[in-house]
Formats: structure tokens, sequence, C-alpha cells
């Protein structure tokens, strides 16, 4: 009869804690959790299933999508040295996004730490800036509390977890037992009273309020609903609180920030008190700092780190607006409420002179169109992912949530080549879901190989690759900053061919009379599909006419005139107009 191992145990360990599957690559020290993984017996039968990818970084940030999506716990795996040293992308992407992720780094033989030997780097530590917990495993004895610990960080603290385990500890004899793991429900941060009183106070005090609201409020949406009717608020949303936050919301005025549309800016700066409301945004630069600031937040460390505040609440969102509720007056006087919403309207729905052109005598394809038409076509319980950069853009202006969709991005970390290996993730989580992938040629490339990965296992997503020959949003950067874009050309490549000789049903459209059966035919297509759209690589989200001095002294794209303020993108354009983008030749620092 086999001795159990360690490895064993932590499989074990992991099935209880409601793990169904590994992302990862196979490699030496990492065989005995692999093989234990075999021995399980896959998902189906109660056990773990091992998904094969082409790169760590992948495995990570397929993790991070499923976790995020899911809620639960998911893993990802390399082998010692340079497989788990992959991982790092893709974790740190996971953690600053609040996912719940245990990582198995394992290790050179433990007899040999500290010696230089084959491979060696030192997990412990390399992880430790991309985690919530990293522990090295040293004794079969102390393998089964390490990995309990490492769980329940990873699940409480909705981060990173990285256990590094020597090969030849894993394949030991178990040395003790593994705590049981038990399960808990959500708890709710309540806030102190008293601030909770005082906020209400400066809340009843004000004349104008404007909200800002973030990814923490997708629990409260009833509560966040209810506040903004009672106090007569408009509501602007960071990038991930769109989701959440933009439909059936009468309230909604777009977002602010570099992807900002809309009449947030104007809300946020034109209110007399601006809450803010389970969010994190970084770009300070966004925020006024004219204006009565209040916050919201469950992490006590964020209150106050993007700006200065006048209020603080230490306390979900959900538990807070609850209790702020009862407390507030009802204001009688909407008219900024009418004002921002009436302006929110002209720049969503006005046709702007701009958006002339027919679209179907527009070559190459306009991303922001090919954007509406797969919104159109796309299922109502779509999960999308998004490449950062250009990709960011069409999708925060052009997709619309309805409560169901879930958009997934690395909005936090920005890394490049993220949507494939989101996508990937939320396939294996969600097999029966329509999954669609919005990559760059420039990250598609990255992380090419994943198309493999797609093909092995025949996942259903859907890739919808933006394929302009450049790097879109670091030639933006370049021109806001009043130099020539340089080393930002991609290749020409044909990814419909790429993935044909994958097996992988693709269409490349050049023309824009073909993007509605295109993107069709790839949607409903049993398996995994490719639509290679050759889009317009001067559509940089600029606004229909800016002079050099106006760009002149906004470094990194950063400017509210270039990517938010006035500008007002028609994300509800009609159908049947695009606008002029200016050439790279209108752009001269001199004006």
């Amino acid at each position: 009869m086999r001795t159990e191992t360690v490895a064993d145990q932590i499989v074990t360990q992991l099935i209880e804690a409601g793990v169904e599957r590994i992302y990862g690559i196979v490699g030496d020290s990492l065989n005995p959790i692999v093989d234990a993984v075999r021995r399980s017996g896959g998902a189906k039968a109660g056990g773990l299933d091992w998904i094969h990818v082409r790169h760590e970084e992948a495995a990570a940030f397929a993790a991070a999508a499923e976790a995020q999506l899911t809620g639960k716990l998911a893993v990802c795996a390399g082998s010692c040295g340079p497989g788990n040293l992959h991982l790092i992308n893709g974790l740190y992407d996971a953690n600053r996004s609040g996912a719940p992720v245990l990582a198995i780094a394992s290790h050179i033989p433990s007899k040999q730490i500290g010696s230089s030997f084959f491979q060696e780097t030192h997990p412990d530590r390399l992880f430790v800036e991309c985690s919530v917990y990293a522990e090295l495993i040293s004794t079969p004895e102390q393998s089964p509390r390490v990995v309990h610990s490492a769980v329940q960080h990873a699940v409480g603290r909705s981060g990173v977890a990285v256990v590094t385990l020597p090969g030849d500890i894993a394949d030991e004899p178990i040395g003790r037992a593994a705590p049981a793991y038990v399960r808990t429900a959500t708890p709710s941060l309540v806030p102190a009273a008293e601030d909770v009183e005082t906020l209400a106070a400066a809340v009843n005090s004000a004349g104008t309020v404007a909200i800002f609201a973030g990814a923490g409020v997708r629990d409260a949406r009833p509560e966040l609903l209810e506040f903004a009717e009672k106090v007569g608020a408009p509501i602007g949303h960071s990038l991930r609180g769109k989701e959440f936050v933009q439909y059936d919301n009468p309230f909604d005025i777009g977002m602010t920030g570099l992807l900002g549309y809309g009449a947030a800016h104007d809300g946020i700066h034109g209110a007399d008190l601006l809450l803010l409301i389970g969010t994190d945004f970084p770009y300070d630069q966004f925020l006024p700092d004219d204006v009565r600031t209040a916050q919201i937040d469950s992490a006590a460390e964020k209150l106050g780190r993007r700006t200065s505040l006048d209020l603080a609440v230490h306390g979900d969102s959900k538990a807070t607006l609850a209790a702020l509720l009862p407390l507030v007056e009802r204001k009688t006087d909407r008219k900024f409420l009418e004002r921002t919403l009436d302006r929110h309207d002209k720049l969503m729905t006005k046709v702007v002179g701009a958006y002339t052109k027919p679209v179907k005598q527009r070559t190459p394809i306009h991303p922001e169109y090919a954007a509406s038409i797969l919104d159109d076509l796309a299922a109502e319980d779509a999960i999308f992912t998004a490449d950062t950069g250009m990709c960011n853009v069409w999708t925060a202006r052009y997709l619309n949530p309805n409560g169901q969709r879930r958009f997934i991005a690395s909005a936090l970390h920005g890394s490049m080549a993220n949507a494939l290996p989101h996508a990937i993730g939320a396939q294996v989580a969600f097999p029966s879901r329509q999954v669609v992938s919005m990559s760059g040629d420039g990250g598609l490339s990255m992380l090419l190989g994943e198309l493999v990965t797609v093909a092995m296992y025949r996942l259903p997503l859907k890739i919808v690759v933006f394929n302009n020959s450049t790097l879109g949003m670091v030639k933006l950067e370049m021109l806001v900053d009043g130099i020539p874009d340089f080393g930002v050309d991609v290749p020409a490549t044909d990814y419909a061919a790429v993935a044909a000789a994958l097996g992988i049903f693709s269409r490349r459209i050049e023309q824009p009379g073909d993007l509605e059966s295109g993107i069709r035919a790839a949607l409903d297509h049993d398996g995994p599909a490719l639509v290679d759209i050759v889009t317009d690589p001067n559509a940089l989200s600029l606004p229909p006419s800016i002079t050099g001095e106006q760009v002149k002294g906004f470094a990194l794209a950063m400017s509210r005139m270039v990517m938010n303020g006035g500008v007002g993108e028609a994300v509800q354009m009609a159908k049947s107009n695009l606008r002029n983008v200016p050439l790279p030749s209108q752009f001269s620092p001199r004006g």
C-alpha cells in the first residue's frame, strides 16, 4: 500500500477548501504535486484537474480571473527557479486585484538550499511584495499548518498566498494531520456610530453632494442608489466600479480617469461634498483638491491615501450606507443633479460633429465601431477580458454592463498580455458561459503560446484581436508628451492564419461591412474562435481637434483635456457614424 505523502496531503487540503484545479507547468521539483493531482482522479471524481498552460505567468493570470469571478480560492503552481519566477507578474496582478489565489512555488532539494545550487532562487523572499502570505515548508510536520494558514490568508485577506515547497519534502510521508478547513460566510464591517453621524451631518449641511464609486460597492448597489436618490447625488465611477454601478442607474454620470467619459469629471468637481465609496482610485490629478471630501472604505489603510479628506468612515459600503440612510435628510433641490445628468446625456447621446463618416466607407476599421458591434452581439451574461492599453479604452467606453456581464482587466497592475490568460481561467471556471478576450495585437503576441492552450482544451472562448500593428497606448503617451512615436510598431501579422494553423475557427476582417457577420460567426461557433480585426493605428482616443499647446505639459497621457473632461466620448453614438481622428502630423509641441 502506497504511503501518503506531503503532496497528497496538500492536494487533499486544497480539495477540502473547494479548489477544483491547479494551473501550471510540470517540472521535476513539482512532480510530486502533479502526480498527487493525477492520483486524485480529477474534478469530476472529486479530485483536482491539472490545467497545463504554456507559460506560468498565464497560469497566475488564469487563477486570478477564476478567483475574481467565483470569489473562491484558485491555485497555480510553478517548478523551482525559472518556473515559479514566471508566476510573479500574474501574482502581482492577482494580489492587487484582491483575488484569493494560492501559488505553490516548488523549490530545489532542501539540503541544497543556500549553496547556489542549479536553479536556486529564494521564492519565500521573492514573492513577499506581491502576496499577503509567503512561507517556506522545511519539514513534513510543518506542511499542513503552513498550507492551512496560506489558504486562510488568501481567502480571508483577498490576496495571494505563496507556499514554497522543496521537491524532496513534497515526496516525504506526512508528518502530522492537517487542521480541518472550516468555511465562514463573508463578514460585515460595521462602522463606528459616531463616524456615521458625523458624515450624515456633513451630507445634510452640504448644498450638493456627488458620489464617486468603485468596485467596493459591488454588494451595496441597492443602498447606493437609494442614498443617491435621497440626497440628489450624481454617481461617477472608476473602471473597476463600472460593472456594478453603471447599468440601470438613473444617477450615472460616467467615468473619470485616463479612460473617462461623460460628465463624471464635472460632477465630482462641482459638488459641495464629494463622497468616495469603495474606491482606491489612484490618479489624484483627476480628483478635486478644492471640494470637501469624505471617504468610506473597509480597508483603513486606503482612507486618505489618494486625496486629502475632511471625513472618513472605516466600514464596508453596504453596512455604512445602511447606517447612513436613516440619518440623512431628503434634498428637495435637484438642480445640481438635473444639470449634471443633462450634461452627461448630451455628451453621451449627441452625435458630435466629428462623427461624420459612414462606417462602411472607413478603412482601416475604427476600433470604436468594432467594439460597439461586439457589444450588440455578445451574450447578455458574457464575461469580457481586456488587454491593458487601448483595448481597455474601448471596453470601458463601448461595452455595456447589465448586471449579468462580467469584466476582468489588469486594472490596477496594468500588465500587458493579460486578456487571453484571464479568459482561459474564466472559461475553465465557467465552461457554459460566453467568454470574450478583447486582445490587442501587442498583448496577444506577448503570450501567443496560450493559443495552444486554448486549442489543446478546445476551450470555447472567443478571441477578438484589435490588430493595429502598434502599441497604441504607448504611442498616445509619446504623442501627448510631445515626442515622436518610436519603437511602438508591431509587425503586421495575420493572427487568423496563426489560429487556423492550430485548428481554431478564425476570421480576418479588413472591411467595416464584414464586422457584424464575422463577429457573429465567431460567437456562434461551437468551440474556440478568433476574429482578427485590422483597425486604424491612428485611433488613439483623442478629441476631434487638439493643439500642441493644449497637449504640451501633460505627461504620459494623463490630461483630462485629452482623456476626459469636455471630450465627451459618444458611447451611444449612431452606429452609422465614426469620428475623424487627428493624424500624428497634426500634433506639434509649438501648437
